[in-house]
């Protein structure tokens, strides 16, 4: 153990635990601005210096450790003048246009300005700008990059994709797109997670919302909105509620008021999804074990977008199902239409996604199933759905519980854990035992590929068959999985690959709450509502049942392979086409 002493408080924390943490410790705040633990440790905005007795330099808290006798003041007169002048030169090159940003009130940068009592500049302004395709999923805005680097280090460290990297020297020195490529050049997976870790609102999803009001002015368009399974777990994090009252139910009633005609859960196509991905899977199976290579789950479209562009070889691989996104606006143009009544082209379906790359998954040529253009119309974020209901003046606290609407609206347990790593294996599973053994398993049987972590593997009985299957989530824990499937040291029948680190949970259009990594309680709670659900097995959702009884006739149908299918080599990533070139 160290001893030191911070603020005049005794201190003891074991040896290599930096200042920063040592004064958490005994619950003394030091601002941090670029810091990421144990991803971005540079010390580079220099907010978190503090005063060493003894030294005239003052040092960084996030990255030096702690040593025996040690005296440091956190706010001393030099720390507070140190930092205002640091903060002030980076709102120097800063479009601190705070009302007319996604971040205002969730802004790392104003927060500190706020709280250094910043009310005047003293630097002149020089605010850089760079040219950016605005129809891109995946919006940078230069003037409001602080350089941090965080972007840089999470998805080179986490994702292992190294979209982003610092360009040009000396004073010209700035974040950007690897090589100055245009970002619609590069493989960018789209999982957002450059987004959610940035403490400014220098990345942002594209803004959807406004489209979703020009439907709904428009008294000749149906609106049909769908909810994902992880939105439910988070939408009412940035209103400040509690997670047991944010409700997708609550999420119901506020779209009501908003005016959207009908409000479905995209559970019913995650169930739909396993009937189709499970029965694939159980054809495909013999091949499988012939060929020694897997089948993968194709949910995830940032997972698409990395195998198509890294492991290409691997794309035949992909079951054929469509993700429920997909899935769900098929079913709605085709399906609920005649339901309805309704020429399909009068529908317009929104999809509320805890997700960016569903954004650019939706426009897909490969998507356009019910032959009225894009299934999907319009995907929103979930923070794009907290701004919506903003924009609506409508105060969640005050909202009742309303109930989704039917047949679409049903969904399982077993459907309502994908939205966390393993669910979809697990759903899958449940399924796919009762297809073979003609009788139902424990919902809890198993259990062993749920996981909070990167990865997980697990042996099962299927029918006499053994299954090995593994679980992974975010990019790089998938890289790590591939590179092991090619060497020949991993042998696994079915993989379920989730681009973002705890799955859609953790999805890069969640709430952003920085520092803060909640992909394992959200996905707590979707688990707690998979055990209260009276129905846990994707084959038992009656509405699904009546489904394939008055339209698709069985799973993997012809029907059902022209509409809940897809092709993978119906579109290509840039570096796909370079490479055919």
């Amino acid at each position: 153990m160290v001893n030191l002493k911070i603020n005049n408080i005794p201190v003891s924390v074991p040896k290599g635990t930096t200042i920063l943490d040592a004064a958490k410790s005994v619950g003394i705040s030091i601002p941090t601005l670029c810091f990421l633990k144990e991803i971005n440790e540079i010390g580079a905005c220099r907010v978190c210096v503090v005063e060493l007795k003894g030294k005239e330099k003052l040092l960084t808290a996030c990255n030096n450790e702690v040593q025996e006798g040690m005296e440091i003041i956190t706010n001393s007169q030099k720390v507070r003048n140190t930092r205002k002048i640091n903060v002030e030169l980076i709102l120097s090159q800063h479009n601190a246009r705070c009302a007319t940003c996604v971040r205002s009130n969730n802004c790392n940068l104003q927060a500190l300005a706020t709280n250094l009592g910043l009310t005047e500049r003293r630097f002149e302004k020089n605010i850089p700008d760079n040219p950016w395709n605005h129809n891109y999923p995946l919006i940078r805005d230069a003037s409001k990059c602080i350089k941090c680097m965080r972007c840089i280090q999470f998805c080179d460290k986490i994702q292992s994709m190294g979209i982003w990297d610092v360009v040009n020297t000396g004073s010209r020195t700035t974040v950007d797109v690897k090589k100055h490529k245009n970002i619609c050049e590069t493989d960018c997976a789209l999982c957002g997670q450059c987004i959610t870790h940035c403490p400014t609102g220098a990345l942002r999803e594209r803004d959807d919302t406004d489209k979703v009001f020009e439907a709904l002015a428009d008294p000749d368009i149906i609106t049909i909105v769908q909810i994902a399974p992880a939105v439910r777990a988070a939408w009412g994090e940035s209103f400040n509620l509690p997670r047991e009252f944010a409700t997708e139910k609550r999420l119901v009633s506020a779209l009501r008021r908003i005016g959207i005609d009908y409000i479905f859960d995209t559970n019913f196509s995650a169930d739909l999804t396993i009937m189709e991905e499970g029965t694939e899977f159980l054809h495909r199976l013999p091949q499988l074990k012939k060929q020694g290579k897997p089948m993968f789950t194709s949910c995830c479209p940032g997972w698409v977008r990395f195998i198509k562009t890294q492991y290409p070889d691997y794309v035949e691989n992909l079951s054929t199902a469509k993700s429920p996104q997909q899935m769900f606006g098929a079913v709605a143009k085709t399906y609920y239409a005649k339901l309805l009544d309704v020429a399909p082209e009068k529908l317009f379906v929104i999809s509320i996604m805890p997700c960016v790359a569903k954004k650019q998954e939706a426009a897909l040529p490969t998507m356009q199933s019910a032959g009225v253009g894009p299934d999907v119309d319009v995907v929103l974020t979930t923070r794009e759905v907290d701004r919506l209901i903003r924009a609506e003046h409508i105060i969640p606290s005050q909202l009742e519980e309303e109930e989704f609407d039917s047949p679409l609206g049903t969904g399982t347990g077993a459907a309502v854990i994908f939205g966390t790593t393993g669910g979809v294996m697990e759903a899958a599973l449940r399924s796919a035992y009762f297809l073979v053994e003609g009788k139902k398993p424990d919902p809890d049987a198993f259990y062993e590929v749920r996981t909070i972590g990167g990865r997980k593997e697990a042996k099962f009985n299927l029918g006499g068959t053994e299954l090995s299957v593994a679980v992974v989530s975010g990019l790089g824990n998938t890289r790590k999985l591939m590179e092991d499937l090619e060497r020949g040291e991993a042998h696994y029948d079915f993989v379920e690959v989730m681009a973002c680190p705890g799955g859609c949970a953790g999805g890069g259009g969640q709430p952003i709450h920085d520092g803060q990594e909640l992909a394992a309680e959200r996905g707590a709670t979707l688990r707690n509502l998979d055990e209260a659900n009276p129905i846990r097995f994707s084959h038992e959702n009656p509405a699904v049942a009546e489904c394939y009884e008055k339209f698709f006739a069985s799973p993997n149908s012809h029907k059902a392979h022209q509409l809940l299918h897809t092709d993978h080599y119906g579109w290509a990533m840039p570096d796909t086409l370079r490479n055919k070139k």
